[in-house]
Parts: structure tokens; C-alpha cells; sequence
């Protein structure tokens, strides 16, 4: 296996670390740093990164990461996993976004060692980090009071993500194009394969997308033969599917949202999906779908302005059966946390 160099710390084979990125001092000389896992097997294999926290306050893959490094099947290894829960170190400490020059981490990749707070932070884990992988995994959320359906996105028309998004075990896919500074650029730019893993809420912890991220996490590695196949009993898998298209339905007026339909509703077009009241007077103003398809993702916040976005529908060439999907999905790992039971992963 190649030598394996982070940070000027060789990681042999067969090993497992904690490593301390050192980032740039906070104005109060309070050292910072950026946390690293890193697990390597004894037999040669893909490198994969596992990261969240790119922006500071999106906070499931934190837990995700935790969960999964736990696991015992990573002694099993083959090839290195190299997990990073918090990008954005210094947003997580204010539950933030964006840095604390309000800058956006995931615009300012590939980076540079001579520009910004955000440029140097993106330079540094694209040098110490993607530089030594095959493959990646970003771990995201919804934004603050917006909640998403567990999803997947990625460059769909490069074969070996639209492989690995199928894998994962969420019915939901999206094409997503590439963003201008984002770490899937950077990374496509390198030749790396990235999946972006969306589910839930900044700030709030959600079970079941938890327990699906650290699920999809060890499929992908299953499917990368970095990891061996399960044995004995299987959990049910879910048949992903592509969305054709999606689009955000807003506000047609200013007011108190009550949002009637939840996450993985599966909508009609024009079906009442909630109503926006004026506080102070009996006007109410209708919430409807502008087309069919699949909620996977809405605000839940009651205050809104004319214009916010209140729900993101998909749509999908097969709607009857991605739905069926969805509540398939929801309620076997809904049964699972009422049942006390965890994921059936070893």
C-alpha cells in the first residue's frame, strides 16, 4: 500500500489515528484545529473521505461520523477511510452557516493558501484530505427551519456515482449539476467520484436520517469491496430513483404557514398543500402544488414572506412506485427506533 502522509504524520497500514489539523488561531489566540479520523486495513483498497459540517450548523453528519467510526466491521477494512465531522470548525462553534466572514466554505473550493479564511481552509482539506482519495462522501442538511427528505445528490451522468448513489439505500436521487466553488467540483476536477448525502434539518438532530446515512456510508463501502458483504439477516433494500426535474413552491403572500403535507408526500398538481393566514384578519391565502411528485423538502417555519420557499417537489417518471418507496423507507427505519433496536450493521 502507498505511504499514507497527513499532515507530515505517516499513517502505516493497519492502523487507526485521531489527527489534529492545525487551522489559523482565533483573534483571542485560542488554538484551533480540524479533527481527523483516519482507519487503514491491512490489504490495498480505495481511499474514500467521509465529511460533514462544511457548513458549520448542518449537523447530522457529526453524529453520523460518530456512529459510523464506531462500528466493528471498519476493523475489517480494506484500503483507508479518512472521516472529517467538522469541516467548518469555526461555524460549528457559533452554529453557523457560513464562517465568520460570512463567507460560504462550500463556494470557495478548490481554495488557496493565500486567500481568504475560507480559501485557506478549503485549500488545506483539499491538499490534506481529497488529495489522498478515491472517492467521497459530503454529509449535509437542510438549511435553518427547512427540513429535507433523505436524499442523494451527485453528477448522475458519470457511471461510477450514479453506481454508488443506487447503493447508498435512499429511493431518492437527484442530478444535481455542479456548483461553481463547491467541493463536488473540486473533487470532479480531481477525478473523484463524490456523493452528497441530504437529510433533515440544520441544528436538529433526526433520527432516521441518521440512521440512513451511516447505513448508505457502509453500503457504498460493501459496493466498493471495501468493506465484505453482510452476513445472516438483511435489512430491506430500497429501490432508487432518479427525479426527472424539481422545483420550489413559495409564498404567494405574507403570513402565519400551516403546511398540511410532510416530508415524502407524494402530491398531485394544484393539491392543496397548506394555507398562509393573515394574523390580524380572516384572509387566507391557498398553498398549491405546481406540479405532481414527491415533497423532499419544505420549510417549518410558520412566519413567512411573500415569495419564501415552502416546499420542493421532484417529480418522477414512475410517481406511484418511488412513493411507495419512500413510505416503504420511512416506515421500516420509523419501526426500527420505536423498537429500541439499532441498524442491522456489524
Amino acid at each position: 500500500m502507498d505511504e499514507l502522509l497527513i499532515n507530515g504524520e505517516s499513517i502505516p497500514p493497519g492502523t487507526s489515528t485521531t489527527l489534529e489539523l492545525p487551522l489559523p488561531h482565533l483573534y483571542t489566540r485560542t488554538p484551533m484545529t480540524m479533527p481527523v479520523h483516519v482507519r487503514r486495513g491491512r490489504r490495498a483498497g480505495p481511499s474514500l473521505f467521509v465529511c460533514a459540517a462544511v457548513h458549520g450548523d448542518e449537523l447530522n453528519g457529526v453524529e453520523i461520523i460518530r456512529r459510523l467510526m464506531k462500528r466493528r466491521a471498519l476493523s475489517r477494512i480494506r484500503g483507508t477511510i479518512i472521516a472529517v465531522p467538522f469541516v467548518n470548525v469555526y461555524g460549528v462553534i457559533d452554529r453557523s452557516r457560513y464562517l465568520p466572514d460570512r463567507r460560504d466554505l462550500n463556494r470557495s473550493f478548490p481554495g488557496s493558501g493565500r486567500g481568504s479564511l475560507a480559501a485557506r481552509l478549503a485549500d488545506l482539506f483539499m491538499n490534506e484530505i481529497v488529495a489522498h482519495c478515491t472517492h467521497g462522501i459530503d454529509l449535509h442538511t437542510g438549511a435553518l427551519h427547512r427540513g429535507n427528505l433523505p436524499q442523494v445528490r451527485g453528477n448522475l451522468d458519470d457511471e461510477e456515482t450514479l453506481r454508488l448513489a443506487g447503493l447508498f439505500g435512499v429511493p431518492v436521487l437527484i442530478n444535481a449539476d455542479l456548483r461553481d466553488g463547491s467541493l463536488r467540483e473540486a473533487a470532479a476536477a480531481r477525478g473523484i467520484p463524490m456523493l452528497l448525502y441530504e437529510a433533515g434539518e440544520a441544528l436538529r438532530f433526526d433520527e432516521v436520517s441518521i440512521r440512513a446515512g451511516v447505513q448508505g456510508i457502509l453500503n457504498v463501502m460493501r459496493g466498493l469491496d471495501m468493506l465484505a458483504p453482510t452476513r445472516g439477516r438483511k435489512r430491506p433494500t430500497h429501490e432508487p430513483f432518479v427525479a426527472r426535474s424539481s422545483a420550489w413552491v413559495r409564498a404567494p403572500a405574507s403570513g402565519i404557514f400551516r403546511g398540511t403535507v410532510s416530508l415524502g408526500a407524494h402530491v398531485k398538481n394544484n393539491e392543496l398543500l397548506g394555507t398562509i393566514a393573515e394574523p390580524v384578519s380572516d384572509t387566507e391565502s391557498e398553498v398549491r402544488a405546481s406540479r405532481g411528485g414527491i415533497v423532499i423538502g419544505r420549510s417549518n417555519l410558520p412566519l413567512v414572506l411573500e415569495g419564501e420557499a415552502l416546499f420542493h417537489i421532484a417529480g418522477f417518471e414512475d410517481l406511484r412506485e418511488v412513493a411507495e418507496q419512500v413510505e416503504e423507507f420511512q416506515s421500516s427505519h420509523e419501526e426500527e427506533i420505536e423498537s429500541g433496536g439499532e441498524p442491522g450493521i456489524v
